[in-house]
């Protein structure tokens, strides 16, 4: 088995359905996590149906530590954070999933092991879970209806672990087989329209004409135009124009 203290351990706590277990796996598997560990799972394991809801997942769960307890799961884990949609009365530091997540890459990049715990689906970690844990994860959720499945906890916090450990753009433009139009490409487009246009008697009345080219020009800039864009408007003008002259 490879070495996981890269990565937080994620411990599902007496998680009760297979199914939940299996969702749990392709969550943390989306995210490029495969370290799991089960704290006796209602159902038994190994379960069929957490196998077939994991897919592509499966071998996490084939690498998955199955133990008795909850304090059994965390003896090696140096730092642990337990997942909960309610105040529990405990004198804790409460983390969002954001600053959780930050806190694990700081901790394991020292050379801690992190555990988070995720309870189980009717009613999340008991108290005596959540005593052994350093500090609270709470998701901001609708507070009318603060229950989440467990695999979507584990997706959400899968992600926020992936946006702090890997390098993402906040926005990006995929070119498909193009390039970003040059200013004389759209000079010539430009023109091209003008030409067309005055030709077509467009520019009335004359003393406005001026004004109406420059706008004209003003819109070409605020269009972000690739080199296929202008071709496409190019071939257009001039399809109109050859229509024109049949009629």
């Amino acid at each position: 088995m490879k070495d996981k203290t890269n990565q937080p351990a994620f411990v599902l706590v007496r998680p009760q359905m297979g199914e939940n277990i299996g969702a749990a796996a392709r969550a943390m598997w989306n995210f490029e996590l495969d370290h799991m560990r089960i704290v006796a799972p209602r159902d038994g394991w190994p379960n069929s149906k957490a196998v077939a809801m994991a897919s592509g997942a499966g071998r996490l769960l084939d690498e998955a530590r199955l133990v008795d307890t909850t304090a059994e799961a965390l003896e090696d884990a140096t730092f642990v954070m337990a997942t909960t949609a309610r105040a529990r009365g405990l004198t804790k530091p409460v983390f969002t999933p954001e600053h959780a997540m930050k806190e694990a890459k700081d901790r394991i990049a020292k050379g801690e092991r992190v555990a988070v715990l995720f309870g189980p689906e009717r009613a999340g970690l008991e108290n005596d879970d959540i005593a052994r844990a350093n500090a609270i994860i709470n998701v901001p959720v609708n507070p009318l209806y603060a229950s989440l499945n467990l695999a979507q906890c584990v997706l959400l916090l899968g992600y926020e672990w992936r946006r702090q450990t890997t390098s993402t753009e906040a926005e990006r433009v995929d070119m498909a087989k193009t390039e970003w139009a040059t200013g004389h490409e759209i000079e010539k487009l430009a023109e091209h329209y003008e030409d067309r246009l005055e030709t077509a008697g467009f520019f009335f009345p004359e003393t406005k004409a001026d004004g109406m080219k420059i706008n004209l020009r003003n819109m070409w800039s605020r269009m972000p135009l690739t080199r296929a864009d202008v071709q496409i408007f190019h071939g257009l003008l001039r399809q109109m124009v050859r229509w024109k002259e049949r009629d």
